[in-house]
């Protein structure tokens, strides 16, 4: 094992928990990796809770439209889908992790399927593969037509109550709903020993509390809230990597943030999440034209709308400039009622609830924040560098996704990675009793910001920091950014204020935290690479930026920036103060 750091220590202004219970592991998180680390724990013996912010279906995964990417098909090869994934990471995949998970992902689709998930397969019984940007074979498996996150979450989501049923409590799970998680606790030696929560007007249990428990597992999605337009559900407010940030654990890559590039246009004041039109409308043959009907795509990439996310979006925001329009469509009337009714019925249904009809008309769309490709950094087991404190799904790095996530990769590493946690958790679990989290009176506290910040931020990163950025851009964001910070630190310091302790303020000041980190790192990578596009540094560099920036927080408060030539990490090195 690589030499850990261990954590700052800093925590967010709340009340000391009022109640707290006791368990092996604990899981931050209901999507794919969250519950399927919390069923490998269960069934390796280990007594397990699962902490969700809201039900534990209303996560990500269950807005995942596409699919996921395993080699399932005849003549498709582990070795293909690693081509496939290093090549749409722009050269900043860690080739050890995108191996393993290609090569672990078939089984660990199949004992999914074993979960209870149900998947399209054709009149042989044989599961359906489609195509998506930057696949060079079918190789995704859906369900429902484009409801693949929805049948994924209902079969872990029943698996875990058939768990939490168990008659031996040392293979049950219990579940907290409607939980935001506060921070890390840690016992006498710096290591992971539970979670503080709020537990949010609902549930068994009311107002901050606290689970003890000798691992934990940060599977909190993703940060797309952190942008006024997103993909990403209202619970999304990068809650795991602003408590791993607090922690001492390191952040990677977080720069890297997808906008998937067709996103249905609601207008240029909209805000919130978004409908997805997935990338699987392009993989069964629809085209992007511009409101000449012109398909733009054609010539800038081989594979043309089925490029890398990155480049497509690129290509949608350059014609919008070259044409000063809002947005493109997605042309996709040829496919006729019947297949749009079949195969995508539930983006025939979201267009049609916004007036827009894909059999008889194309769709507007635009780019809108998605995916983080980066996050808390992990190793091949999803262990970070805090002990005791694992992470897996979107709120990770795991080498994984480099520059730029390839499509429907995303359920399969929540998956694999998942199972890697479960499999270390259980085999290297310190076998001593009940952890002893050690109270910290004097540890330093993160100021809360006002409910209202949220909206200020999502402004100042979508004007500075979204799918176009400049030194111009993220430096006025970064101004903005630290002033809101500077402001909460003020009152904090000089008059002891801090805003109200609630959901909302957390929230806010978790923002904050995602918001501080991406635009320094977005600031420090000079260069265009993957998803991160600065049209002050046009091209890829791979003399200079081949390599990861890596962000910690200071006990000050203050960012300490690295950059390391390897996704996995290495003992810390000396690190440079901001």
């Amino acid at each position: 094992m690589t030499t850990r750091t261990t954590g700052t220590g800093i925590r967010l202004h709340a009340p000391a928990p009022g109640w707290s219970i006791d368990a092996d592991v604990v899981v931050v998180g209901s999507g794919v990796a969250g519950l399927t680390a919390a069923l490998r724990c269960a069934s390796a013996g280990l007594s397990t809770v699962v902490v969700t912010k809201a039900r534990l279906d209303d996560g990500s995964t269950r807005w995942a439209q596409g699919g996921i990417a395993a080699a399932l098909g005849e003549g498709d090869t582990p070795e293909q889908h690693l081509d496939d994934t290093l090549v749409a990471g722009a050269g900043l995949c860690d080739e050890d992790a995108v191996r393993l998970m290609v090569t672990e992902g078939p089984g660990a689709v199949r004992r999914l399927i074993d979960s209870g998930a149900n998947f399209d397969k054709d009149a042989l019984g044989v599961i359906e593969l489609t195509r998506e940007g930057g696949h060079h074979r079918r190789r995704i498996a859906h369900a429902g037509g484009d409801a693949t996150g929805a049948e994924i979450s209902r079969a872990l989501v029943e698996a875990a109550k058939y768990a939490s049923d168990a008659p031996d409590p040392a293979g049950r799970i219990r579940t907290i709903e409607n939980a935001l998680v506060l921070d890390l606790l840690t016992d006498a030696e710096g290591r992971a020993a539970g979670v503080s929560l709020h537990v949010m007007g609902e549930g068994q249990h009311d107002g901050v509390g606290a689970v003890h428990a000798r691992a934990v597992v940060l599977a909190t999605g993703g940060m797309g809230q952190v942008f006024s337009a997103t993909t990403n559900p209202s619970v999304s407010t990068g809650d795991g990597v602003a408590l791993a940030l607090r922690a001492g654990a390191e952040i990677s890559d977080i720069e890297f943030v997808q906008f998937h590039p067709t996103v249905l246009f609601l207008g240029p004041d909209a805000e919130g999440q978004q409908p997805l039109v997935s990338e699987a409308v392009r993989g069964e043959g629809a085209h992007l034209v511009d409101a000449d009907g012109v398909r733009f795509m054609v010539g800038q990439h081989e594979l043309a709308e089925l490029a890398p996310r990155d480049i497509v979006a690129k290509g949608i925001m350059r014609r919008m400039q070259e044409q000063g329009a809002a947005h493109m469509y997605l042309d996709a009337r040829h496919f006729g009622a019947e297949m749009w009714e079949q195969r995508f019925p539930t983006i025939l249904a979201a267009c049609r609830a916004h007036g827009i009809d894909p059999v008889t008309e194309p769709i507007p769309v635009a780019p809108a924040a998605h995916y983080a490709s980066g996050g808390v950094r992990t190793d091949l087991h999803g262990r970070t560098t805090v002990p005791g404190l694992y992470a897996c799904g979107e709120v990770a790095c795991t080498g994984v996704h480099g520059a730029n996530r390839l499509a429907s990769n995303s359920l399969l590493e929540g998956l694999v990675y998942a199972e890697r946690i479960a499999a270390d958790i259980a085999s290297g679990l310190p076998a001593t009793g009940a952890p002893v989290p050690v109270p910290h009176p004097d540890v330093p506290k993160y100021p809360l910001l006002p409910a209202e910040a949220r909206l200020a931020i999502q402004r100042i990163m979508t004007e500075g920091a979204g799918v176009l950025r400049s030194a111009a851009s993220l430096a006025k964001a970064a101004e903005e950014i630290e002033a809101i910070h500077a402001a909460a630190r003020g009152a904090l310091a000089e008059h002891g204020k801090t805003a109200e302790p609630g959901t909302d303020t957390w929230e806010a000041t978790n923002l904050l935290c995602v918001a501080r980190v991406l635009v320094t790192a977005a600031l420090r990578r000079e260069e265009t690479r993957g998803c991160h596009w600065r049209e002050d540094h046009a091209e890829r560099d791979d003399a200079s930026w081949r390599r990861h920036i890596v962000v910690t927080l200071n006990p000050d408060r203050t960012l300490a920036v690295r950059t390391t030539d390897t996704a996995q990490f290495p003992p810390t090195r000396a690190q440079e103060q901001l």
